[in-house]
């Protein structure tokens, strides 16, 4: 049982991390419909999730239950910190875009792109804000939720740019290969996330791959 000390510390962590990764992966999710409807394929836009509403976006698994529990297992198991989470895919339908193969690898890097962006967007608010007064402050709330949306942002770009299928940087290896091993890949999109899960949460790799980008974004912060 979690003992009551850190019952209220893990609330206080979800309040302050729900924000920015509802934020993080409706734009990660847009960015990828915007990219392929100006490439031409409008299939997001007639789905209607060309839009910063969340309920168009929200997955219950990926944006409610599988955050919520990342945020837990450390309390509850004792695994390393990882917080991670997906939006409702967009749909994209590869046929409709004017050069299929180069602007497949442009749709899937959009999403990525947008999250470093946003990060930038995040070192320049902990840049811009003063140093709080106190730690029960609002200034003080403000800069630990743009320090959750810098950490946040940095994670889902570097997880996302992971090789492996259906991640954005399998989905740009597999645009790149020929059509035998990109139908293998799309085989096993289903269980190689979740053995990258199961790897992930035991492990600080997405950690270290992270560190170099989250200092170079904090030292912008400075």
């Amino acid at each position: 049982m979690v003992p009551s000390a850190t019952v209220s510390q893990v609330v206080g962590e979800i309040a302050i991390f729900a924000v920015p990764i509802l934020a993080a992966i409706i734009f990660h999710e847009v960015a990828h419909g915007a990219v392929a409807y100006a490439l031409g394929d409008p299939t997001a836009a007639r789905h209607g999730r060309l839009t910063l509403n969340p309920l168009p976006h929200i997955d219950p698994v990926g944006t409610i239950l599988l955050p919520g529990f990342l945020l837990l297992a450390p309390y509850l198991f004792g695994t390393p910190a990882f917080v991670f989470g997906y939006a409702r895919p967009v749909p994209v339908d590869v046929r409709r875009l004017g050069n299929p193969r180069r602007d497949a690898v442009l749709v899937a890097l959009a999403g990525p792109v947008t999250n470093l962006l946003l990060a930038a967007a995040s070192a320049l608010a902990l840049a811009w804000l003063p140093a709080p007064t106190g730690p029960a402050t609002l200034l003080a709330g403000l800069r630990r939720l743009a320090g959750a949306s810098l950490s946040i942002n940095c994670v889902l770009a570097v997880f996302n740019l992971l090789p492996v299928p259906p991640l954005d940087g399998g989905r740009v290896v597999s645009a790149l290969l020929p059509e035998a091993p990109r139908r293998a890949l799309r085989r096993v999109e289903g269980v190689s996330l979740v053995v990258l899960l199961f790897l992930l949460m035991n492990t600080n790799v997405v950690s270290r791959l992270t560190r170099p980008l989250l200092a170079f974004f904090l030292g912008l912060a400075r």
